[in-house]
Order: structure tokens, then sequence, then C-alpha cells
């Protein structure tokens, strides 16, 4: 993608990374150091803030530059962050407790899933799982409001072809970029069914392993011996602090009914049945245990749905159906009225570059041509069952420079983020001479994007 002028500030997202603390060894440096850098408005940021962002940044690969240009970049960036929150109080602009206890509940699972457990997060940071989060709310906030009024600024940005031809017309001819090889690829899948007896055996199982906790055994030991669900089998079942629209409708509706302690009848999902143990409730929150037993589809079944893949293909290659019309009458995906095209998770478009396929996708994929079709091969569907599909290569491009024939809308999404840029640019330049915002001497010599201080 072309790089724009300022591109610091290009379309900022809600910060993932935390940010709050560091290791324990560096937590006691910039203890000693702790000053206030910068103040924009009535918020202050804090030389602690710089050195957190600046240390986690070194973790990263490819970070280049001095350490004074890096802590530089680091404090314009949160100059620009709390230029936005100054704004928002300005503006009045809200998010709710819940909104945010839910962001910060769905980014604290995602670190204790990177490393590991609650525990090792808290040994990580040095801190209490009650002081992260503490921490982690008002940052959490924060970043919410400034997304908001990013968000205003940029929600009138529109191009016209017009300037999405001006644009690419403006890039010199060394700067348009090549566009790797892209595929389209449509399926059609069969699902074999799970059988009833193989439903209930499953549930016979869980019936007694829910009798043993009733007589007394441990939940989490079980769920340790029997749970298929690989994440929280290891930790005793437990899922951890869920809000509501964030787990299956039918788990949902009976883990937030349950007392403390207390162990549901069974309940079929989407991933199969479960047994569920309330641990407790935070709010609007639950934190839960479950036992899960995937339902499984028998060899007969499935090489039934292989067979049946086999003369639909016959039928395909003898002009009898088109591939289209096959999708349409016989593919159990729900994708089946968009003619059975994998839709690209990334970009929600049917375009994928080599890196973003499925291994196995990719695997057949790379040995058809365009318009041809593979064989049956196995899958496992969303839900972890096997399956069986056929591909076909709808489409697949060489790798060129970009163009306007072939990658007009690549090129109006480069050319509305560059609008997009400069009103954010626009806006920083305008709002920055009004704001209050005064900076530490010792970053003063900081070579900034922008005049914060007003000179």
């Amino acid at each position: 993608m072309p790089s724009f002028n300022n591109t610091r500030f290009t379309l900022i997202p809600i910060i993932f990374f935390l940010v709050l603390a560091v290791s324990p060894a560096a937590a006691q440096q910039t203890a000693l150091i702790d000053q206030v850098v910068a103040v924009v408005g009535k918020n202050a940021i804090f030389q602690s803030d710089i050195e957190n962002q600046y240390i986690q940044m070194r973790l990263q690969r490819g970070i280049s530059g001095s350490a004074s240009e890096i802590r530089c970049g680091i404090l314009e960036d949160m100059l620009f962050q709390k230029l936005m929150l100054n704004q928002a109080e300005l503006d009045s602009i809200t998010v709710t407790d819940d909104q945010v206890d839910q962001e910060m509940e769905r980014r604290l699972r995602y670190f204790i899933n990177e490393l590991g457990s609650q525990e090792k997060l808290e040994s990580y940071y040095n801190k209490s799982i009650v002081e992260i989060k503490n921490e982690l709310r008002r940052m959490v906030k924060d970043q919410m409001l400034g997304q908001k009024v990013q968000e205003e600024i940029m929600s009138k940005a529109v191009v016209t072809p017009q300037e999405v031809r001006q644009y690419f017309k403006s890039l010199s001819k060394d700067s348009i970029p090549v566009v790797p090889a892209e595929y389209e690829i449509a399926q059609i899948v069969k699902r074999p069914p799970v059988s009833v007896e193989e439903k209930m055996e499953i549930k016979e199982k869980l019936n007694d392993l829910r009798k043993r906790i009733l007589a007394g055994e441990r939940f989490s030991t079980l769920a340790i011996l029997y749970s298929e669900d690989p994440g929280s089998a290891k930790k005793g079942g437990e899922l951890g602090f869920y809000g509501r629209g964030e787990l299956y409708p039918e788990f949902e509706a009976v883990a937030f009914k349950l007392r403390e302690g207390e162990v549901s009848e069974i309940v079929e999902t989407q991933a199969g049945f479960h047994i569920i143990q309330m641990i407790g409730r935070r709010g609007d929150y639950v934190n839960v245990r479950h036992i899960l037993m995937m339902t499984k589809v028998s060899p007969v079944a499935l090489e039934k749905a292989k067979n049946e893949l086999d003369s639909l293909l016959r039928l395909i290659r003898m002009d009898s159906i088109t591939f289209e019309k096959a999708v349409e009458k016989f593919s159990d995906e729900e994708n089946k009225t968009t003619g059975g095209y994998l839709l690209n998770p990334y970009t929600g478009g049917v375009r994928f570059e080599a890196e973003a396929l499925d291994p196995q996708v990719s695997f057949v994929i790379d040995k058809l041509k365009p318009g041809e079709i593979s064989e049956p091969v196995p899958m496992k569907t969303e839900d972890g069952k096997d399956a069986y599909r056929i591909l076909k290569l709808m489409l697949k491009t060489e790798p060129h420079q970009a163009n306007l024939k072939d990658d007009y809308n690549r090129i109006a999404e480069w050319a509305l983020n560059e609008k997009k840029q400069k009103m954010v640019n626009d806006w920083i330049k305008n709002k920055s001479k009004n704001a209050f915002v005064n900076i530490h001497p010792e970053y003063q010599q900081c070579h900034f994007e922008f005049n914060w201080n007003n000179e």
C-alpha cells in the first residue's frame, strides 16, 4: 500500500495490546523516573506511559530508530490520543460502563490465552488481576472515547470515481505497489448428519458425570479428565467472565439462570453437549465451568457424503448441471445462495492472497487451474465436525503492478484512506492551536509532525 504523509495517525484503532504495565524489573525502573511529561487540556501523560510502550515496542520486530526518536514518536501518538479525549470531554461524548467492561474483559481473555493462565498474566505484570483491571478499565475507556471522536472526524469521507483516478495518477510509477496473486474459490460441502444413536450415547455419558458431581465429586476434576474443550479443560472447565451475546445462545440462556455452585442439565449447542456449573456473577457477567462432549460423524456417514460428491462431480463434468446450480441445490453451507464462494474473514470479500488461505484449501487449489474442480476432499467445519467438499478455482490473478482496470476497489480504498488521513491531520492542526498543550522541556527537542507548542 502506498505510504502517506504523517502516517503515524492513520486510522488509529483502539489499542489492543496491554500497555498498562511492564515486567517487575522494568516497573521498578519506571517508578523511579515517573513524571508528567505533557498535558493536553486536563489530561496528563506520564514518563511511565512512554516507557511502558517503549519497552513493548522494542520487543516487537521491525522497530527502528534511536531510543529518543522512538520515545518522541510515542509521545506524539499520546498527544493525539489525549487531544481526542479532550475533545470527547468538550463534546460530552460518552461510553457506558457496560461497553467498557465488555471490551476490557475481551482484552483480558486474549492476554490470558496468550500467556496461558490468569496467574501467568499477574506474574508477568507483577500486579493482581484487580489492579490490572483497574488500570486497563481507565485506558480502555479513554481509547473508546478517542475512537468515537476519530470516527466522527472521518465520518463524511467519500471518494468519487474522478478522485480515485486523480489519486492514482498522482502516484509515481515507483510507488505503485505490486499486487500479489489472488484467488477466488467456491465450494460444495456435504455435512453428514450425526446419528441419533451417537447423540444418545454422548448424553448418557454426560448424565453419568452430572450424577457423580451431584454425589460430591469435583466438577473441575472431571472437566480436566473428560471435557473436549481444549481451551478450558486444562483449567477445570473454567471459561472466565463473559457477558450476554458472547456465548452460544442456548448455553447462555442456561448459564445466566444458574445459582452459584449449581450444575445445569445437559445443554445442546452447535459445539456439542455441555453441563455447566456457575462459579460466580459480576453484574451482567458470569463465570462458569463446563464439560463439553462433541458429537462425531460416523465413518459410514462420511463415506456416504464422499460418494454423493463423487456422483455430483461426474454430473458437473458431463455438463448435466452447472457448478453454480449444484451449489444452490446440494451444498450444506450457508453461502450456497452466493454461489458457494469462500469469504475472506479479514476483508469480507471473496479474494484471498496465498497466505490468507486455509492450508488445506491452499494444498488443493495449488493443483488446479482456473475453472477446474477438485475431487472430494475431507474438511473440518467451523464447529469441528468432519465433512467433505469439492473446491472450484474460480479465478487466479497473476502478480502485477496495481492498475485501475483490475484493482479499482483496492485503489479506491487507498484514496479514501488518504482522504481520511488528511481530515485527521487538518483536525489535529486546528484543535492543537486552541487546546492547552504543555510539553516538558526534556521533550522540546523532538521533531514532531505537528506543532504542538503553538509556535
